[in-house]
Parts: structure tokens; sequence; C-alpha cells
């Protein structure tokens, strides 16, 4: 066979190109359009000029269904239209002349705004200039304070309308906190169109009414174990923001590492974090909390204590202050702790008091005036304490043996004088604090240790485990992480079962005045920036649902809803993980 010319093969090449461009073309012009059929979004493909508004599943959720694609399902009264009208973010205005309070609370209510208008621009950030309808948002609170606290109420009341060339959406809240709630449900109700350059869409019409189950809405940091950036941290925060999500646990020490810089007591960082840019500065962690207070969401501080304290405690007795901690990296570890690295502090080191002092006076320093901190409290090992020679040559001082009873006794000494430490930095002992379930707070002998009044007791058992029940009927109040549901670090090491997004959901907790409500926790052995994301989400925005609306209809009924959610978090910069083919999202309920 003859070998052709380079002329000849430049054409075929030419031709070859401008095949693979119109068939390119041919492919672009073909879009799908979808309507709602039934309360599920069905796709059929038509050419491009007979596309119409509905030109993606994402924008048809956004009016099929009682609750379109709103993440958590509101609880009162949802009614959305099913209409959709086209806007511009440049002609959003906002009236905030119905707000009650002063110069804080306008401040506030502008960053709040601030983040919706942000939040819109990752929904659709190529828009084009065309000037749209014109959105008129007003805001209207009747309580003046800016506080974030497990009283906050976070009812609020949506109600949007379309007349001619404007929409109104008028916002009612008690406090800014539930008006920030109405502004993320807002931006819920918006979508991108799938037509280059936009434009954004927004539900005509719509009416939603809603507050949240639970007070207490939480996830779990562990920055101990891994170091997690600020950028992480704050990343996580926007993810819970949009979940409606309260409270961020932050484990921030444990017996690893100590990263937490604190003015008073700088070595524990010194001698305890990884590095010297593995730390946790004061004005970090205020950058956090503020961050945090914005997306209404508080951030409890966990100092674990008097386990799972080991690295950073070392230097006592270069000091002459004696062992403030002991069992430091002891081998073989099995002997000395339930997980390597040990180390427990030294309840009978009056030394150490001293010090816990100035750490809980910085401590106190860091957060909102009277917010709780949680003390940790699990997990203490005997056999350390029981092998330490100063420990049980003081108990024996004390007439006690070196039974159980006697260490619970030694443990209860220790947790009711950092209590006292506490008390002191605030000025009163009104302020209650969170320790974890464990010995002492067995039912058995909880109520000679823990005042009902002053504990508050998170617990991690296995969801039929009888305890918190039985901690409910002697009067204490109660935040429920169910190990078997809600731990998202189970299933990456040992015999742990992974809990996917349909068990979280599921995980059911007591209806009952002393369940606050829950937290999933991140433990982070096996966690780092890499991996926070796609561990954490969006499991944890389907615990958000059951702690905000605690439904009672099944994970299918959810699904759609929970698919848009993970979708709108990817928009969000945050790499949640995939929950099925992409087969799944677009075919409604055809995986079930």
């Amino acid at each position: 066979m003859k070998a052709p010319k380079s002329s000849d093969l430049s054409t075929v090449l030419l031709m070859a190109v401008l095949g693979l461009a119109q068939s390119s073309l041919q492919e672009d012009s073909w879009s799908s359009q979808w309507t709602c059929e039934e309360n599920k979004c069905v796709r059929s493909s038509v050419p491009s000029s007979n596309v119409n508004q509905l030109n993606s599943i994402h924008i048809c959720s956004l009016t099929c269904g009682q609750y379109g694609s709103l993440w958590p399902r509101p609880t009162v009264d949802t009614d959305l239209g099913s209409h959709l009208v086209e806007f511009n973010p440049g002609r959003i205005r906002f009236d905030l002349s119905q707000l009650s309070g002063g110069q804080d609370a306008r401040n506030m209510a502008t960053q709040i705004t601030r983040i919706f208008m942000e939040n819109l621009a990752k929904e659709c950030p190529n828009i084009t200039d065309d000037p749209g309808t014109e959105v008129v948002i007003s805001i209207a609170t009747s309580s003046p304070s800016v506080e974030l606290n497990m009283e906050t109420n976070e009812t609020y009341s949506l109600h949007l309308a379309t007349e001619e060339s404007k929409v109104t959406v008028a916002i009612r809240a008690v406090s800014l906190y539930g008006a920030r709630h109405g502004l993320e449900t807002l931006s819920q109700l918006t979508a991108c169109s799938a037509l280059p350059g936009g434009p954004l869409l927004m539900v005509a019409d719509a009416r939603v009414v809603d507050r949240p189950v639970f007070v207490h809405r939480g996830l779990l940091l562990d920055t101990g174990r891994n170091y997690l950036p600020e950028s992480a941290i704050k990343r996580t925060l926007d993810a819970m923001a949009a979940s409606k999500l309260n409270v961020l646990h932050w484990h921030i020490t444990d017996s690893q590492s100590f990263p937490l810089q604190l003015p008073r007591v700088p070595k524990l960082a010194r001698f305890g974090a990884y590095s010297s840019e593995k730390v946790y500065p004061a004005e970090m962690v205020s950058r956090v909390i503020e961050y945090a207070r914005l997306r209404g969401i508080r951030v409890l501080l966990e100092f674990d204590a008097p386990s799972h304290a080991g690295n950073g405690w070392q230097w006592g007795e270069s000091e002459s202050l004696g062992s403030l901690a002991v069992c430091v990296n002891q081998q073989p570890w099995r002997h000395f702790c339930i997980q390597p690295p040990c180390g427990q502090l030294n309840p009978t080191n009056p030394e150490l008091y001293n010090v816990l002092k100035d750490l809980y006076t910085d401590l106190v320093s860091l957060i909102p005036p009277d917010e709780i901190i949680h003390m940790g409290g699990d997990e203490v090992f005997f056999p350390c304490w029981n092998s330490t020679e100063e420990i049980v040559n003081w108990m024996a001082a004390k007439g006690m043996d070196r039974s159980q009873e006697s260490f619970i006794q030694l443990w209860a000494y220790f947790q009711s004088s950092v209590l006292d430490l506490v008390d002191e930095q605030r000025g009163h002992s009104n302020t209650p604090t969170i320790l974890w379930s464990s010995h002492l707070t067995e039912p058995k002998h909880i109520e000679k240790y823990l005042n009902k009044d002053r504990y508050i007791i998170e617990t991690w058992v296995v969801s039929k485990d009888p305890l918190p029940k039985e901690l409910l009927e002697k009067g204490y109040r109660l935040i429920i992480a169910t190990k078997d549901a809600w731990y998202l670090d189970h299933g990456f090491w040992g015999s742990t079962a992974y809990h996917n997004w349909r068990v979280v959901y599921s995980n059911t907790i007591l209806r009952h005045k002393g369940v606050l409500g829950g937290e999933v926790c991140m433990w982070g052995e096996l966690v780092d920036d890499n991996s926070l994301d796609t561990k954490v989400w969006p499991r944890a925005a389907a615990a958000a649902e059951r702690l905000w609306t605690d439904p009672v209809s099944s994970t299918n009924a959810a699904e759609h809803r929970m698919y848009e959610h993970r979708e709108r978090l990817v928009r969000r910069g945050v790499k949640a993980d995939a929950l099925a083919p992409q087969y799944c999202y677009l075919n409604d309920g055809q995986c079930q």
C-alpha cells in the first residue's frame, strides 16, 4: 500500500479534528430536561433549544417533594411553590431595620448576610451581569442579645413571595442565630442554572416555620492525635453551619500531644506539641470561636483529665514540681493505659493543682463568659496509679486501700478539686461542666460523687446499653454519643464496623427533657487534613437531621435530599465522600 503524502496526512488529521469537534458540538447540543413526577425528579433528553428552567436535577429538586432539597428537614411547617424565578445576587438588598438590639446586633447581622452572599457565590461562581429580579430580604428579631448558649432560641420563620419583578423574603426569629438558620434555608432554596453563565434561580413562593428538636447538636473533632490546621477546622465549621449543627466539641489535647499554647503554662505545648508549627495559639483559638459563633456554632473546648494526659506534662521534676503526670510513655503500654502512649495526671501532687489553676485560668479567658468546659474524665486506668509508689503511699496515709472503690474515691477527689479551680476563676459555681461516662458515672455511685446540677454526662455506650435511661431516672442531663452509630472512626481500625449515613441517620435517641441532644465523634487517630472531609461528611449531616428534626420516616424518604446536600457541601468546598454511583443520584429511587 502506498504511503500518503504529508499534505494528504494533514488533510486526514484536519478532518479527524473537525469530526471530533463536530461530535463534541453534537453532544453539547443535547441537554436534559427534568420534571417532577410523584415527588421524584425524572429525566428526559431533549434538544438544547427546548431546554427550560428545569435543566438540571439540582434545579428540579428545589420544588420536587414536600421539602425540596432542604437539609435538615424543617420541623413545623413547609410549603414550597412549584415555580422558580431568576435573580442576580447583585440586586439583593437587606432590610435590617427591624432588628432588636444595638450596634453589636447590627454588626453581627451584617456578618451573617455576608456569609449568605458568599454561599450564593459558591452556588453560581460564573453568573452573568443580567440585572435580573430584585430581591429584598428583611430580617426581624425580638431578642437584642448576641450571646450564643444552650438557652438560645433557634426558631425562625421564612416567607418568600414573588410579585411581578420583585421577590420579598421575610425572616422572623427570636435571635440572630435563628435568623442565621433562616438565611441558610433561603440559600438552599436557590440553585444555579446549568446554562452557561447562570442565572441563579430561586423558589418563587415558600413558607417555612422551623425549630430544632434538640438544643445540643454536635460534632467532635480530635486534634490531640493528629494536628488539624485552622483552615480544616473552619471548613468543618462551614459544613456544620450548612447542616445546622450548633456545637463543635474540640478535643484539643490528648496523651499523644498537647498542641494548645497557653500563656500561663507555655511548657505544656513546648513539651507536648508535635512541632512549633503544629500548635494552637490563644489568638487562633479565639478566631475559631468567633468564626463558629457567626455560623451559629458554639465551641466546647475539652481538656481531658485525669487520663489522656501524657506528653506535655514531663517537665514537672525539672522545675522542682514533682511528677505532674505518671506512666508517661511507659512500656509495655498495655500495663499502664488503654491506648499508647500512656499518661495520667498525678492527683496526689499538690503542685499539679497550681498548674491546673493556671491552665483553667487561660481556658476560661479564651471562651465566652459562662461557656461550658468539657473536662473529659474517661478511661482512667487504675493499674497506672496502682503501680506508682507516690500515689499508693498517699492513699495508704489517707487510710485507703488499693481496691477499685478507693481509686474511684481518688478520682472523685481530683474531679472535685479541679471543679473548684474552675469555679474560682469564674467567680461563681453556677456553670455546669461535661464529663464522659466512665466508672465515675456508674449509676450505683454517681450520686455520691457528681452533683446532678453541676454535671452533664456525655454517654458513649452502644445503643442498647441501659446507662442513659438509668442516669435520666436519677435526674442527670445527658448528651448522647452512641458508639455503635455515631463514632465516625469506626470501620477503620480493629474489629469495629463502619457506620454509613443510613446507620447514622437511623440512630434515634431518647426524647426526654434530660436529653440535651447528641454528638457524632471523629476521633483522630487515623485522620488528618487529607482525610478529614471524606470521613466526616456527609455522614455528620445525617446526624444533623436526626438531631434537628428527629424524623420518623426512613432513610429512603431522605435519600435524594441527602444526595443533594452532599452536592451542596461539595460546591461549598467540602470534599464530602461519594454516597453512590452518580446514576443513583440522577435516577431518584432506582437504587433503593
